[in-house]
């Protein structure tokens, strides 16, 4: 009798078991994103925490030489720069935490930290170099005709921080180093926001020579007319290598790693990545040359973001995307989609998510299936298929079976009591008799 239930329980076991390891299996299968490059998972990973920071000052002049014929000739250049001339310029920076402090060079909001006169005396060397070259005069000549009839009246400081998605922020200095060439040339703003794109602080402990690095930021010298005024949004990332790492400044011996990315002006307080896309410095001064930029070392920046009282953490916009871009890379387009609409609606000026949206909606046709989303359902069945093997397994192996008349006493002790040759129901009627009799007689 055992082995005719096992006949049947053990295939039916086999199949439940089979159930459950290919259950196992759905459940573990990741998007293979293999076919992705390193540098281009680490570009939209990283590009929507890169911003665009501008850090300048207008001053206005009066100018008090109306009677000479030079002065008539500088009063109309005056009036071509409406008697302003703006001191500062761009930089670039990264966003920390999910509540906007954001990492950039001293030197990119210089301005902002200026006296008004020192700003002014700024404005003025830049009317003088353009007067010297409107009379090709020399520099010097120039400056002090100006400094004779021109007086400034107002300075008006400016830092904006622009973001990828197109929000353009004020800013506010919460600590400051110095520029490079005086110290330390680190500083930590802070912008209004909430659930921003965010980079992870590395250490700048860890690095070596040649370690793969790279630059991300917005350099000048890709800024061109011939462009649509959208490009100025989007960052650029250069690849390079750490090509020293014990350098240090000659003025405070701060000190500064060597990489040779490609940089230029704009690039500066750029974040220096590694191939985990943790900073590991900030783009600092170079001369220009291909092969020799300089960065500040992260462990450096740390310094900083505490006096500021920052803390980076990542934000929920970063695991959300990240999760969307790695399940869009692996064809899970439907998953994406969802992924990146929770981005949309807890970030919706996200630089990026709005096209992946689109390109997600586009392919959710062809969309895999991502079984891991039915892990709930999956548990329920392995549950019930793991229950059901033991229930089998049990009366197969555990319960032995019992004829009809077990409960009545041993059918092998029933002997021929009517004497004819065999054991019948006769028989079982007549045992029990017998054995109420003997019951009645104990009484």
């Amino acid at each position: 009798m055992m082995k005719k239930r096992a006949f049947i329980t053990v295939p039916i076991s086999m199949i439940l078991i089979a159930v459950i390891v290919t259950s196992f299996f759905l459940l573990n299968i990741k998007p293979d994103t293999s076919k992705i490059s390193q540098a281009q998972k680490l570009s939209e990973y990283s590009k929507p925490a890169v911003v665009r920071i501008i850090d300048y000052a207008i001053v206005d002049w009066n100018f008090y030489d109306y009677y000479t014929d030079v002065g008539l000739e500088v009063d109309a250049i005056l009036q071509q720069l409406n008697y302003q001339t703006i001191v500062g310029g761009s930089g670039s920076g990264a966003i920390i935490s999910p509540n906007g402090y954001v990492v950039t060079n001293a030197h990119v909001v210089e301005t902002s930290q200026m006296e008004d006169v020192d700003i002014a005396t700024a404005g003025l060397e830049q009317l003088a170099a353009i007067v010297a070259e409107y009379y090709q005069e020399d520099y010097s000549i120039a400056y002090e005709y100006l400094w004779t009839f021109l007086e400034y009246t107002t300075v008006t400081k400016v830092q904006k921080i622009v973001l990828p998605g197109g929000d353009i922020l004020d800013g506010e200095v919460k600590s400051y180093g110095a520029p490079f060439n005086e110290g330390k040339d680190v500083a930590v703003l802070k912008i209004e926001g909430k659930n921003l794109p965010t980079l992870k602080l590395g250490d700048s402990e860890t690095i070596e020579d040649q370690n793969n690095i790279w630059v991300i930021g917005y350099p000048g010298a890709a800024d061109s007319e011939l462009l649509s005024p959208d490009s100025a949004l989007e960052s650029s990332m250069n690849a390079g290598q750490i090509t020293a790492t014990s350098k240090s400044l000659q003025q405070g011996g701060s000190p500064v790693i060597q990489i040779d990315a490609a940089a230029t002006h704009g690039n500066s307080g750029g974040p220096v990545i590694n191939d985990k896309g943790d900073i590991i410095g900030l783009l600092t001064f170079g001369p220009e040359v291909q092969g020799f930029n300089f960065a500040v070392p992260v462990n450096t920046v740390k310094e900083f973001v505490n006096q500021a009282g920052a803390k980076n953490t990542r934000s929920s916009t970063d695991k959300l995307f990240k999760e969307g871009l790695e399940l869009y890379w692996g064809g899970y387009y439907k998953d994406a989609l969802e992924k990146f609409e929770a981005v949309a609606r807890i970030y919706p000026n996200h630089s990026e998510v709005k096209q992946y949206i689109t390109n997600s909606e586009k392919k959710v046709d062809d969309s895999k299936i991502l079984w891991s989303e039915y892990r709930l359902l999956f548990y329920i069945i392995d549950g019930v298929a793991a229950l059901i093997i033991i229930f089998l397994m049990i009366f197969t192996f555990v319960l032995k079976p019992k004829s009809a008349v077990a409960q009545a006493g041993s059918v092998e002790n029933i002997p021929d009591l009517n004497g004819d040759g065999k054991i019948d129901m006769e028989d079982v009627l007549l045992a029990l008799k017998k054995q109420q009799d003997e019951e009645k007689k104990k009484e």
